[in-house]
């Protein structure tokens, strides 16, 4: 490979290529993906990536490299190699219907985007020079679901230049990085996203793209007859794009086109919607269609990527007609398929989720939609061995997001493929499949949360059990996925262990805080009425109550705060601050003044526990998603606990009416206000002074004027004269 204008840097990097490809071959790996995960690596690799396939996806391929092992190392398998794996660290593969319905009550990670990426890592940056960067984006970090809103203007450009370079070049890892400093890549990305955004447009024929995607098609159909051939104008025949024998060896290499990966790219889109166009009407046969894009990725596999975009995009549309899976056209799961059903039911009934309406009644023919039958037959044939572990990590969350979003049993359908071609992977294949009934109804998701309740505070049936039932950490993770262990093939799963690999693929999460609070309160005032089984005897006919009988305060208040720790976790797990927003300016407000799940004339102990229960849960999510001391502050938090602490001051003043029991809400006032003050003070000192004084005053009126004075006092020097006021009143 050459490049004569590859100088500094650039040349380095093409004379290293073997060593490149190698060093990217085993990151591509899942394991070494998941840890740089772990450590957060994720923006730097981002990165590291971007100069490789900028320089790389810009070379013409020549003279393939000679490896120590004697593997010919061309452009393209480098360029793929570091193009794919920058693809997984962000998910590209979302349709777009998962783009618009996602917002501030997203997934955490569902907004994983490169961009997203790159300002992560300049806001690292900032920091490790000690510069001054918003508040919110620094905060933002910590949870991949928050986007910032910091600008690329207000990032520092530090200036340091590397031994080696011209004096005018600057080291890649000392100043910030944006998408639009690599315009190949940036010209793709741009591209990438319109392509999501609508179908594709008609190319005229003295396009360049045109004359790619031409050549593309003539070496993907290079054995069929003139008739049979597709254009990328139209998709209809047109004789001028093929030729009619396969030729021999010199002349198939000859019909590749020696071009720069990103030009090839650009034009891959227009090739599959060719081909999926001519596969739909009839004029090309789903076996050539496979065997032609297979060809494609054989030649550049960085292609894959833009056929799972465009095959993504498109079942969402709508606009393509099903394919029967029936073995003669398109491979057929009749083999597996009812079994495969049948034991994603099974895992889920194990974790307290039952869905009826699983299995497809009757003997209806199995189909799918044109883009994912195409797409799953792509992927089955690909092999099972470490070269090809780089396209399986692209192809494989996109397969499953893609099933997940398509009407049932689509998901069913491709996993009952899949096990037929790799059987040791099928336990595997159907627990996976297990999670795609959450996308799909929210009615399991409710059922799964119930069960790592019922897990974690030790019921096996429902929230109100024995005590000698145990719970805790280990009941609600389990020891994670173990299908090797199990007599009879697949042991049951945790339903936290579940929860924890599911939750990412929930499109809509906005249910989940009033559901979690719900079940807060519901566990509350069931431990608060809860009486054990133990009979003193033959006293324990009398139909008098023992107080003997009934719960120790200590236990009872241990489980809540279980409950209310679990409830938070999963809270912030699932959608990180934006759920907690929500929680704050919607479910809580809602409930007090709907008195939603109150039960008419509860007893004083309960309606206690319960407002307790609450306060609990509120402070630990707003502690887990905003943070405790100073040097969290952020406007958001500030925003939040301010619109929630004149709530709480307007239902003291009695300016409107509460549907709650009054026992409930004097709890939760008066717990919420205590955690604050013990906990989180720095939270007061974003309180409004005259919300401090409403709270106080309110205060004084229930008598509380100890808990009155120690919140004016955490209001610092400002709110001074207010506590004067209350001494002396």
């Amino acid at each position: 490979m050459e490049c004569s204008d590859c100088r500094g840097p650039v040349s380095h990097l093409v004379a290293n290529a073997p060593l490149l490809y190698a060093v990217l071959l085993a990151v591509t790996s899942a394991d070494i993906v998941h840890v740089l995960s772990l450590y957060g690596m994720f923006p730097e690799v981002a990165v590291a990536l971007m100069p490789i396939c900028e320089v790389f996806g810009s070379i013409s391929p020549t003279v393939p490299q000679t490896s120590n092992t004697g593997e010919d190392i061309s452009v393209y398998m480098v360029f793929s190699c570091a193009f794919l794996l920058l693809l997984k660290l962000w998910k590209f593969y979302r349709p777009p219907h998962e783009h618009c319905m996602l917002g501030k009550g997203a997934p955490v990670g569902s907004e994983l985007t490169l961009e997203y990426l790159l300002l992560l890592r300049n806001n690292r940056l900032a920091s490790s020079f000690n510069t001054p960067v918003e508040n919110s984006a620094k905060e933002n970090g910590q949870y991949l679901g928050e986007r910032s809103s910091v600008i690329g203007s207000s990032l520092p450009q530090p200036l340091i230049p590397v031994k080696g370079q011209s004096p005018g070049a600057l080291s890649l890892i000392a100043q910030p990085v944006f998408i639009d400093s690599f315009p190949n890549f940036n010209a793709w990305y741009r591209q990438h996203k319109a392509c999501i955004a609508s179908t594709l447009s008609g190319i005229v024929r003295c396009n360049p793209l045109h004359q790619i995607a031409d050549k593309l098609l003539n070496m993907m159909y290079r054995k069929l007859s003139k008739g049979g051939t597709v254009s990328s104008t139209t998709g209809t025949s047109a004789s001028s794009s093929l030729s009619n024998s396969s030729g021999s060896v010199g002349e198939e290499a000859s019909l590749r086109p020696m071009l720069p990966a990103w030009d090839i790219l650009g034009a891959v889109p227009f090739v599959v919607d060719a081909v999926l166009t001519a596969c739909a009407h009839g004029r090309l046969s789903p076996r050539d269609l496979t065997t032609g894009l297979r060809d494609l990725v054989d030649f550049l596999p960085a292609s894959l990527a833009i056929i799972v975009s465009y095959f993504t995009a498109e079942v969402t549309r709508g606009v393509w007609k099903p394919a029967s899976m029936n073995g003669t056209d398109w491979p057929s799961p009749a083999a597996n398929l009812h079994n495969i059903e049948s034991q994603i039911k099974e895992v889920l009934a194990a974790t307290g989720v039952h869905i009826p309406s699983l299995t497809v009644g009757g003997n209806a023919p199995a189909t799918l939609p044109l883009p994912l039958a195409a797409l799953v037959s792509l992927t089955i044939t690909f092999k099972l061995d470490k070269s090809a572990e780089h396209l399986h990590g692209v192809a494989g969350p996109a397969l499953e997001s893609t099933a997940g979003g398509s009407p049932w049993p689509s998901t069913p359908i491709v996993a009952a493929l899949w096990a037929q071609k790799v059987r040791r992977w099928h336990d595997y294949i159907v627990f996976f499949s297990s999670r795609t009934v959450f996308k799909q109804d929210k009615h399991a998701v409710v059922q799964l949360l119930k069960s790592c309740f019922a897990a974690a505070l030790g019921s096996s049936n429902s929230l109100v059990s024995k005590l000698t039932v145990h719970g805790g950490v280990g009941a609600l993770l389990g020891h994670g996925f173990r299908s090797h262990l199990a007599p009879g093939g697949m042991s049951p799963v945790a339903p936290g262990f579940l929860y924890l690999r599911t939750y990412r693929a929930i499109y809509d999460i906005m249910f989940i805080p009033e559901e979690i609070l719900s079940l807060v309160v519901g566990v509350a005032r069931d431990l608060s009425t809860m009486e054990t089984d133990e009979h003193c005897g033959q006293t324990g006919k009398s139909a008098h109550r023992l107080k003997s009988r009934q719960l120790s305060l200590a236990v009872v208040m241990a489980k809540v705060k279980q409950a209310s720790t679990l409830g938070a976790s999963l809270l912030c797990v699932t959608g990180g601050s934006g759920l907690v927003q929500i929680l704050y300016q919607e479910t809580l407000p809602t409930w007090f003044l709907s008195g939603s799940g109150t039960k008419p004339k509860s007893e004083g102990s309960v309606s206690i526990l319960e407002g307790y229960a609450i306060a609990h849960f509120s402070i630990l999510c707003g502690a887990c998603a905003w943070g405790m001391n100073a040097s969290s502050l952020s406007t958001k938090r500030a925003q939040m606990i301010n619109y929630h602490m004149g709530f709480l001051a307007s239902a003291l003043q009695q300016k409107f009416s509460l549907g709650c029991e009054h026992a409930t809400w004097k709890a939760y006032v008066i717990g919420f206000l205590s955690m604050m003050i013990t906990c989180a003070p720095n939270w007061i000192s974003d309180v409004n002074l005259e919300t401090l004084r409403k709270l106080a005053i309110g205060l004084r009126w229930w008598h509380e004027p100890e808990l009155a004075l120690a919140l004016l006092e955490r209001g610092g020097c400002r709110a001074m004269s207010a506590a004067a006021e209350l001494v002396m009143s």
